[in-house]
């Protein structure tokens, strides 16, 4: 039987890029949740007029607008089988989302993590403090949990009950890594998918400005230090 998927994009300011986001995921999916994250632009309709169905978050924070999408599929009277997360920006390759979920179809596997390897990325589309942030993310969570990530990359597929499982909190720049650390922690199965990147639409609210990538930075590093003492 087709599963069902179900797209979460986190949306703040994108108006010029959500449309092609939304058009460009896969028919497979049953349906796009944009949770418009308090964006002072014509996100909300140019979502809506794309065909997503469109949440509202006032507080500002990328987990705030993740948990506001889950509390939305909680309430559903058939809840998804796939929960995929994907970013409003365009610097993903939505039609990739089919190679995203083949693992968990095909062999069963928890969690698949769309990784931005160097080969397959555009020039500038990742900064230098992503890069190093991802590199010291993930050599850390290999030092200290045995874990073979290799990003914290936004574009991402879980099982819905696995999701659940989780028990989610971050409210901000540390979403990725707690899934991640928490996918680990709860021994859920794991996989990479080499994924394209280009240069997204607009500006990043977070690694774009110096604030962001500190906070981010500290959040990240933060969860990781926190589950090492557990």
């Amino acid at each position: 039987m087709k599963p069902r998927i179900n797209v979460i994009i986190p949306a703040y300011n994108e108006q010029d890029s959500i449309a092609f986001v939304i058009k460009d995921i896969p028919t497979v999916v049953d349906e796009i949740i944009v949770v418009n994250n308090n964006s002072t632009d014509n996100t909300a309709k140019n979502a809506r007029e794309a065909g997503a169905t469109v949440l509202s978050e006032v507080r500002k924070g990328y987990g705030y607008a993740c948990l506001k999408g889950m509390a939305y599929l909680e309430n559903k009277a058939l809840p998804p089988d796939i929960v995929v997360f994907l970013d409003g920006d365009y610097s993903d390759y939505p039609e990739q989302l089919t190679a995203i979920i083949a693992p968990i179809v095909q062999n069963n596997i928890d969690f698949v993590i769309g990784a931005r390897t160097k080969a397959l990325r555009e020039p500038g589309a990742v900064t230098p403090q992503q890069i190093f942030g991802n590199w010291l993310a993930t050599r850390l969570m290999h030092s200290l949990f045995n874990a073979n990530y290799t990003d914290l990359g936004p574009f991402r597929a879980i099982k819905y009950e696995k999701l659940l499982a989780l028990n989610m909190e971050d409210k901000t720049y540390g979403w990725t890594v707690e899934m991640q650390l928490k996918a680990i922690k709860q021994g859920l199965t794991y996989q990479e998918i080499p994924v394209k990147y280009r240069n997204r639409i607009g500006v990043s609210k977070v690694s774009g400005t110096v604030k962001g990538s500190i906070l981010a930075g500290i959040k990240i590093l933060g969860w990781i230090f926190k589950y090492s003492t557990k």
